[in-house]
């Protein structure tokens, strides 16, 4: 719903406008005091404001002026009863998006905000999508081509067509708000807005206004009227990261949005529509949850309609050396020398069990980068307390009871040869060293696993 602000001090102008553009949908707010209406330009999300030029202690040309500071995009319509050739041309000069005389024709008015409102909303977008552009989360910029990321990408490529619900599970560290952008980046929402909102980083008076706005006086510090997250998204797509952990209260209300597309703001009686579609992410189990009666059933099927989980780093460790050189592209000063690995800082890498996932892999380079002066990162630029070690292999834990012994040892044998490959950057004999046996061995099995390099 678009909020347009009238200005004017003739009461009777407002009333008017009100009466002529409530009808058509638009959220109308009328002041007649110029002072007033600056505040709210300035605390209020607005889409259109429609000033009189004439005003005591402020007029028409100075409020444009204050408005274009707050938002230099936001349209401004400009109104007056004694309207001069020379009066238009410095209004549009200050950049107002039209100049209209009183009195006006009422259908030309319409068109006139009809076009001011659709010019502004494909600014926004514009803007959001320039935002995007140097990391447009296409499939190729989530990195990783271990088996369990490729499934990610097929997963991806059939439910970003889709207007399904999506729940992305996973440890925390692991990319869950990356995998949420690419569905809606590769989805036919792809030029509307990504709106995203931690459930667990807010208090619930908090989360319920950002999720929902709220009116001016709604609560104390509610200045002026707020449109909440999911009327931003309207169009697009809005991801809930740690969904887990909202408050049940909010849970019930959430509920009737996602079943109704419709909310009134915190404070407010006025029904708000939208169209937004929903992708949530949590590192609980919520399955669980639910058993437990923490989180509610209903809820939880309608944002699980779809389920992605994200593998943590240590099950797809194939994977480190993309990553690793991502981060190093990343951090690395485009002046300085070629970075490289010491040996046994990759075997250090490969042994750690990673209890922070990708986000602690990221953090770890980005430090041996600052400590680093040679070029190559040996384990001295690592943190004192990155040993590298592994708690020792619980065979119960990691292998199940009725396991197949052959057919485990095989899966086992084939992670370790793509493991060492990948490591060794497919130079199959420094692979087959690594790993203690022949290349003529290690080639005999890349043909068995079916394994091309």
């Amino acid at each position: 719903m678009e909020t347009i602000l009238i200005v004017d001090d003739e009461k009777n102008y407002l009333v008017i406008l009100e009466a002529l553009l409530a009808p058509e949908g638009y959220e109308i707010i009328a002041e007649d005091n110029v002072l007033n209406a600056l505040r709210l330009i300035r605390e209020t999300d607005l889409d259109l404001v429609i000033t009189d030029m004439k005003m005591p202690r402020m007029n028409g040309m100075e409020l444009l002026e204050e408005a274009k500071k707050v938002d230099p995009e936001l349209p401004v319509i400009m109104m007056t009863a004694y309207g001069t050739i020379e009066m238009a041309v410095e209004a549009m000069k200050k950049r107002a998006y039209d100049y209209i005389t009183k009195p006006f024709r009422n259908e030309e008015l319409k068109l006139t905000i009809k076009k001011a409102l659709e010019l502004y909303k494909l600014k926004k977008e514009n803007k959001l999508l320039s935002e995007a552009l140097s990391d447009r989360y296409k499939y190729g910029n989530i990195i990783g081509k271990s088996k369990p990321m490729l499934e990610i990408y097929d997963m991806i490529g059939k439910v970003a067509q889709s207007k399904a619900s999506v729940m992305i599970t996973g440890p925390s560290g692991t990319g869950k708000e990356l995998i949420a952008k690419a569905i809606h980046y590769n989805s036919p929402r792809k030029d509307r807005p990504f709106i995203s909102i931690n459930c667990g980083a807010l208090t619930e008076t908090l989360l319920e206004s950002e999720l929902f706005g709220h009116e001016r006086g709604a609560f104390t510090g509610a200045v002026a009227m707020k449109k909440g997250r999911f009327e931003l998204a309207d169009g697009g797509t809005l991801f809930l990261d740690e969904v887990g952990e909202m408050p049940p209260s909010l849970q019930v209300k959430l509920l009737r949005v996602l079943q109704e597309m419709e909310f009134e703001r915190v404070g407010g009686t006025k029904s708000i529509e939208v169209d937004v579609r929903i992708l949530a992410a949590s590192n609980r189990k919520l399955r669980e949850d639910v058993d437990r009666g923490v989180f509610r059933e209903d809820l939880f099927y309608r944002l699980n309609v779809v389920q992605v989980e994200v593998p943590p780093l240590r099950d797809r460790t194939e994977d480190i050396p993309l990553l690793v050189a991502h981060f190093i592209e990343k951090f690395q000063p485009s002046d300085k020398t070629k970075i490289e690995l010491a040996p046994e800082v990759w075997k250090l890498l490969y042994s750690y069990n990673w209890p922070g996932n990708i986000r602690e892999l990221e953090n770890i380079i980005e430090r041996a980068l600052v400590m680093n002066s040679d070029g190559l990162i040996g384990t001295e630029d690592l943190p004192h307390d990155f040993s590298g070690k592994q708690e020792e292999l619980s065979v119960d834990r990691f292998i199940p009871r009725n396991a197949p012994l052959q057919e485990t040892l095989e899966q086992i044998e084939e992670k370790l040869i793509r493991r060492a490959l990948s490591q060794c950057n497919n130079i199959q004999s420094h692979a087959a060293k690594m790993l203690g046996i022949t290349k003529s061995l290690i080639q005999h099995k890349m043909k068995k696993y079916k394994i091309v390099v």
